[in-house]
């Protein structure tokens, strides 16, 4: 069965609980649907060992060639059945995923039991009167939350009702959704901060391109609308709602949605689930979701209260890890959730979109400077005599080549129609220029894209990132032309993605990666260190190594200097410093990313006192650098008075640095070294 075929047979069906995206019925229901489907989905149960008695009800999906197989055994037993356990079986990629509830404090549970079974069933009247009973008790008012046990469960309570025997019973006791707020008298409305600049999620946006007017904007928690304001300045379509500040606006639909700083200061588990929830139906191509990050040491200053704190202005904050917020997020949205930086993650409801953003992600982006010209020609070539004569326009057509990495297609040279009309095809003239160029620029530029291609796909199977059944059309013309097909594509990603586990290759990349930077530290055996500015010059197996391990931090700011790749451990170090310009820069931050645990360490060196130097920066300097000679010449003065050796890594307390100068008689004044 492919695709297609699948897609019109579950169109078919007409039973079952429907949702935009899926059907759930009950497989006593199996009878009532396609002839095709009774048959095939056992047989995906038995392809995959699946026993019968590990599920009873099954998803199938609108859009996507998919289906799940899911067992809650107390589904006749019980008025809101528990899962235990689900299999998602990937049709197109003929993979599949088990997960397990067994243990958890909160999985999912059923309602509305009655549309997944048929109305013939013994059960059938018996389940329509349950969900009548809820609807009665307002139980469905807001169904965005009520899909797990414990929110169900506190919205019983709350209404003023209890669970008994599976039924719903008065108790007179209607708990207020905001007593929590007032029996601990937290002033949720001061976490709202005056800003003076864009916001980290806005900044990450217009990092990425996304603040260039080609999106709405819905700031969900705009707080005091400092964000709104700047964006409004730029001419942007931003509007935005707040519960404190501004709770009258509507809640529109927008192409981005940011959630910026609003999870981490609701005290109330199913009121932040609503409104993550809530953000994400308004949300049409991406969500922004951002949080405040903290370690222990930092959150056992604060008086505990439930899942977070109270803090010295009497707000609440739940502090996160950055491995707990991506794990939160996917589970709620059953989406990918994609770090862009520490505590910031974009979940792209546009699939297309998502595609766009993570190919440029990994796509170097050129600065072509033409060095070459076309050759005078005799006169009896027309077509290249036409060439000659329309330089520029041709020019033009040779750079989007050398972008892309191929021939574009007719829609994607904004001249074509030109180039078409004086010389031909798009083929027909990208052979001409090939005999008129210099053809090793034009390798260079296909070997790159082809490299940053496998970049991505080796990141989307590192992440575990679901196959797309879709794609843009400008990348399944980078797959015919630099691969043939997409199963060459994936198997050569796989095959990279395997080998960053191989340390010893991993080691023997790092001796290249020294070879041809224009600087780098090598720790034989251990590690790479480099500044962030050569990433893109790295093996391609080094940048692949790089990716995986940021999948976790996100982007790289402008703060990150130093990128530190360890070759036995599976980690990354990126470091930050008061001013790397500096003769002596000081350690600001370190963050060490351990991609075999899916977690980070964040290490502040907030005392200046234990900020440790960073000596021998020239040896990280390219030497054709305007500053590289100052910098080596002062490097070899400062190692003669310290006692280090000036050509490998020197790590140096702050304390015992200051001691050797002091004992000199010395003080670092740019780049001398003067009497004190």
């Amino acid at each position: 069965m492919d695709f297609q075929l699948f897609k019109e047979l579950v169109d078919e069906i007409k039973i079952g609980k429907r949702l935009p995206d899926a059907i759930y019925l009950h497989r006593d229901a199996m009878v009532a649907i396609p002839e095709k489907l009774q048959k095939f989905i056992p047989a995906v149960a038995n392809a995959v060992k699946l026993p019968d008695e590990h599920w009873n009800l099954i998803k199938l999906f609108k859009k996507e060639f998919r289906l799940s197989l899911l067992n809650y055994p107390t589904f006749y037993t019980d008025s809101y059945p528990v899962l235990e356990q689900s299999l998602n079986v990937d049709l197109s990629k003929l993979s599949h995923k088990v997960t397990c509830y067994r243990s958890s404090e909160n999985p999912p549970i059923l309602h509305r039991k009655e549309t997944m079974i048929l109305p013939s069933s013994d059960y059938f009247e018996h389940f329509t009167m349950l969900t009548k009973e809820g609807e009665e008790a307002g139980l469905y008012e807001n169904t965005r939350t009520i899909g797990f046990k414990q929110s169900w469960l506190n919205l019983i309570q709350k209404k003023g009702y209890r669970l008994v025997e599976g039924r719903l019973l008065k108790t007179g006791l209607n708990a207020s959704s905001d007593t929590h707020q007032q029996e601990a008298g937290i002033d949720r409305h001061k976490t709202a901060i005056v800003r003076h600049e864009l916001s980290g999620p806005m900044k990450s946006l217009a990092k990425q391109g996304y603040l260039d007017g080609r999106f709405s904007i819905f700031d969900y928690g705009c707080g005091r609308g400092d964000d709104l304001r700047e964006l409004e300045a730029h001419g942007l379509d931003a509007l935005g709602w707040d519960p404190v500040f501004s709770p009258d606006n509507d809640k529109i639909n927008s192409d981005i949605v940011n959630l910026g700083f609003v999870l981490n200061v609701i005290e109330d588990q199913d009121e932040r689930l609503e409104a993550l929830l809530s953000a994400w139906e308004l949300a049409n191509k991406v969500l922004v979701v951002s949080v405040m990050l903290a370690n222990d040491s930092y959150i056992a200053q604060f008086q505990p209260y439930k899942d977070g704190v109270i803090t010295s202005r009497n707000t609440f904050q739940k502090y996160y890890s950055q491995s707990e917020l991506k794990g939160y997020l996917e589970r709620s949205l059953q989406e990918d959730a994609i770090a862009i930086a520490p505590g910031i993650f974009f979940i792209f409801k546009d699939k297309l979109e998502e595609q766009h953003y993570l190919q440029s992600k990994y796509q170097r982006h050129h600065t072509w400077q033409q060095l070459t010209s076309p050759q005078p020609m005799e006169s009896k070539d027309k077509a290249k005599l036409v060439i000659s004569q329309n330089s520029t326009l041709f020019d033009d057509f040779w750079n989007v080549c050398l972008e892309l990495g191929r021939i574009p297609a007719n829609n994607e040279f904004n001249r074509s129609e030109e180039v078409r009309s004086l010389v031909g095809s798009h083929k027909k003239v990208f052979g001409f220029l090939q005999e008129m160029f210099d053809t090793r620029e034009f390798s260079n530029a296909e070997k790159s894209r082809k490299e940053d291609l496998l970049v991505y796909f080796a990141i989307g199977l590192f992440d575990k990132r679901k196959p797309y059944t879709q794609q843009p059309e400008s990348l399944k013309r980078d797959i015919k032309a630099l691969f043939y097909d997409y199963r060459t594509a994936i198997n050569l990603a796989t095959e990279l993605l395997f080998a960053i586990a191989d340390t010893e290759l991993i080691g023997e990349q790092c001796i290249k990666a020294h070879q041809q930077l224009p600087a780098s530290i090598l720790n034989e055996g251990h590690s790479l260190i480099f500044h962030k500015i050569y990433i893109e010059k790295l093996p391609l197996l080094l940048r692949v190594y790089l990716g995986a391990a940021l999948q976790m931090y996100g982007e790289l700011d402008d703060g990150i200097d130093l990128i530190k790749i360890h070759i036995n451990s599976g980690k990354l170090t990126l470091t930050q410093y008061d001013d790397f310009e500096e003769s002596v820069p000081y350690l600001v931050e370190r963050t060490k990313i351990k991609m075999a645990d899916q977690d980070i360490d964040f290490f502040d060196y907030v005392d200046e006192q234990h900020r440790p130097p960073l000596l021998n920066k020239h040896l990280l300097l390219d030497k054709q650098s305007e500053h590289y000679e100052k910098q080596k010449r002062f490097d070899l003065r400062l190692s003669k008075l310290l006692g280090t050796t000036p050509t490998i890594e020197v790590i140096l307390h702050r304390k015992m640095y200051e001691e050797c100068l002091l004992q000199a008689g010395k003080i670092v004044s740019g780049f001398r070294l003067n009497p004190r």
